[in-house]
């Protein structure tokens, strides 16, 4: 049986990759042939001789010392792309908001309180201000086109933007799940 040390609090759902009769997974285990950690500062730690491989739950590995574990010959890897989703959905939400003036709206709903019969003819008069532009047929530049930037590129596309990509890592002329062609600039 192969024994796990999380680190920090890790999904269930991932959890439950790991058949229980083959890993026993918890957060104090002392000699632990591998670790799950996502943002716990490993840099200081030091490391049991049984130690086979750490997994950092998230993109990046800037928490763990991979000099030091690659002389030990421990294996460290990450999931690059596993929030890759989340992350852009937040994207998305910040372009909404900020087009749309949806926290300024939010706010001045709130001034409304307390107003009662007053409040339908406020909102009628004032409910304009809050319009902000339409997303659709606007210009997005996305800087990276890694996991998220292809994402939120993608999904730009799919809502009538104008998108505009760099990524001084790839090539124009790679085959990729971009839907337009990038423009050069």
């Amino acid at each position: 049986m192969y024994t796990i040390q999380t680190l920090n609090k890790i999904s269930l759902k991932g959890l439950e990759l790991f058949p229980r009769d083959s890993y026993e997974i918890a957060t104090e285990i002392s000699n632990p042939d591998a670790i799950l950690v996502r943002s716990f500062d490993m840099l200081n730690m030091e490391f049991p001789k049984n130690l086979k491989a750490i997994a950092r739950a998230g993109a990046g590995v800037n928490n763990i010392p991979v000099e030091k574990c690659t002389e030990k010959g421990i294996v460290v890897f990450n999931t690059p792309g596993a929030n890759a989703n989340a992350v852009k959905e937040l994207v998305l939400a910040s372009l909404f908001m900020s087009s749309r003036k949806v926290y300024k709206g939010i706010s001045w709903a709130q001034s409304l309180k307390g107003k009662g019969d007053e409040v339908a003819g406020l909102v009628e008069k004032g409910k304009s201000q809050f319009a902000g532009p339409e997303i659709k047929g606007k210009k997005l530049g996305v800087i990276g086109l890694g996991a998220i930037g292809v994402m939120v590129a993608n999904d730009a596309v799919s809502l009538g933007m104008e998108v505009i990509g760099y990524d001084p890592f790839i090539s124009i002329d790679l085959p990729g799940s971009f839907p337009a062609p990038l423009k050069k600039q």
